[in-house]
């Protein structure tokens, strides 16, 4: 593994913001991972909250406009916050939609060509990214949790569920709870996983929750999200944890959209559900 270079470090909340960049194995490029480390991290390790970003998103989204890190330093926890895809390829196709390609991998292990030598970002997220920042930064991998936004929602839950010892807490913004039911997953899987539907399933959260995660999860969901009826769906993942036994807290948010404001709004609530997890309050 070779040394990340960090790209920029400014001082924040009494702690460090700061940007690596590092060349991964999982996906053949060059990564941007955005760091934020709580004062606590100066006297030794401290436990992590991965935020993945959702569709055109890069690292830089939420690290400018969550408002995370001062309920971060807060707690005592470190967020790490990666890319949304591989970049720099230029692959066929890559670049012709806004809703897959650069800038939305949907965090599965592409099968398919061009996109299975590089868009392996579930193995980048649960393997080479805890691996990184567990060498290079003062973080307790161990000690994990993970939430996301719309895409990076929908692999938030995946990953959570897929990972349940991995990862003390789950929670997301808007998730894309079912891809295999709503059009965006459709072009996303059927591109990166092929046509076989079957294989689908390992990133679909609302069938992945027959197998419960220990710990209740938590989603807040805006009314006015122009994505909510098509895309987004959550009453699919709300029956299926109905029938699995999962907890799950559900909040339904009148007024609210997609947009970085809402996740600015309800940030503290999903850093507090981190923390409770890890044992932090």
């Amino acid at each position: 593994m070779a040394t990340p270079e960090t790209t920029s470090e400014t001082r924040c909340f009494g702690g460090i913001q700061k940007t690596i960049r590092h060349a991964s194995e999982a996906t053949g490029t060059e990564m941007n991972v955005s760091i934020f480390l709580p004062p606590q991290a100066t006297t030794g390790p401290v436990p992590v909250l991965y935020y993945l970003s959702g569709l055109t998103c890069t690292e830089e989204n939420v690290t400018v406009k969550a408002g995370a890190q001062q309920h971060a330093a807060e707690a005592g926890l470190a967020l790490v916050m990666p890319d949304t895809s591989p970049r720099g390829l230029d692959l066929p196709g890559e670049h012709d939609d806004w809703d897959f390609g650069s800038g939305a991998g949907f965090y599965v292990n592409a099968t398919e060509a061009p996109w299975k030598d590089h868009y392996r970002m579930y193995d980048y997220v649960t393997e080479e990214l805890p691996a990184l920042v567990g060498a290079y930064e003062p973080i307790d991998t161990a000690r994990a949790a993970i939430t996301g936004h719309s895409m990076g929602g929908h692999g938030a839950l995946v990953v959570g569920l897929r990972n349940p010892d991995r990862y003390a807490s789950i929670s997301a913004f808007a998730p894309i709870v079912s891809p295999t039911r709503c059009p965006w997953g459709h072009k996303a899987l059927g591109h990166y996983l092929g046509a076989d539907r079957e294989t689908w399933s390992a990133y679909d959260a609302s069938l992945l929750v027959t197998n419960p995660h220990p710990n209740e999860i938590l989603i807040d969901q805006g009314l006015a999200d122009g994505f909510l009826e098509e895309q987004l769906k959550p009453e699919l993942f709300e029956a299926a944890c109905g029938a699995s036994g999962q907890a799950l807290r559900l909040r339904r948010q009148e007024g609210y959209d997609h947009s970085y404001f809402f996740i600015a709004t309800f940030m503290p609530d999903h850093v507090a559900h981190a923390a409770k997890a890890l044992g932090l309050r």
